[in-house]
């Protein structure tokens, strides 16, 4: 009974839809060396290892690259051997260059264009697959090579935000008034600018 069991387990595997990010985004598929197929890269999951984790030390070791990992795309179920397989996958997101040698398993690796990508790949369910989500992994990174980090900024005596200026403490510029400070020219212009604004209320007040 213990052996049907362990004959019928599914098999848990991770892998990514890996991009070599630059003007013309480039897709990774690795060819194994005894099998001598094009697939995605991807791996079984050790006894106790998180999909993600799996999924990055899968891709890092055939692929050659470190790599970050980004949105969940989806998984894929086939049968091995009588066994179920389902392969989950994240959108990664490779080094420039290479930071070790490939696993022996595995014979080459190429960055290619999605559609080049689709037609490399020997399996048709693997085709499949990056079909449907190799488009969406690359309207992703192209969103988040746009996003921009925020400016930092500082407030006028009026409340008002001023943009493009870091903020400094009145207190740290005060502390420094004799010291290094002075010698910066915005700090200069910041005091130049607020004893001009307490002069008139200093002449009210008296």
């Amino acid at each position: 009974m213990a052996d049907s069991m362990k004959a019928r387990a599914t098999i848990l595997a991770a892998g990514g839809i890996v991009l070599r990010e630059g003007a013309k985004p480039r897709i990774a598929v690795v060819r194994l060396r005894r099998e001598k197929a094009w697939v995605l890269p991807k791996g079984k999951l050790n006894p106790g290892e998180p999909a993600l984790a799996a999924a990055k030390r899968e891709v890092q070791e055939e692929t050659g690259h470190e790599v970050s990992a980004h949105e969940f795309l989806g998984s894929m179920s086939y049968t091995v051997n009588g066994k179920i397989k389902i392969v989950q996958f994240w959108r990664m997101r490779a080094s420039p260059r290479p930071v070790r040698a490939l696993m022996h398993d595995v014979k080459a690796v190429k960055w290619l264009p999605l559609n080049e990508a689709i037609d490399t790949l020997t399996r048709v369910h693997e085709k499949v697959f990056l079909a449907n989500v190799g488009p969406v992994a690359l309207k992703a990174a192209k969103k988040s090579a746009r996003v921009k980090p925020p400016k930092p900024s500082v407030r006028h005596a009026d409340g008002r935000r001023a943009r493009g200026a870091p903020f400094v403490p009145a207190e740290r510029l005060a502390a420094n008034d004799d010291g290094h400070a002075r010698r910066n020219p915005l700090v200069k212009a910041l005091w130049r600018w607020l004893g001009r604004v307490a002069q008139p209320s200093a002449r009210r007040m008296g």
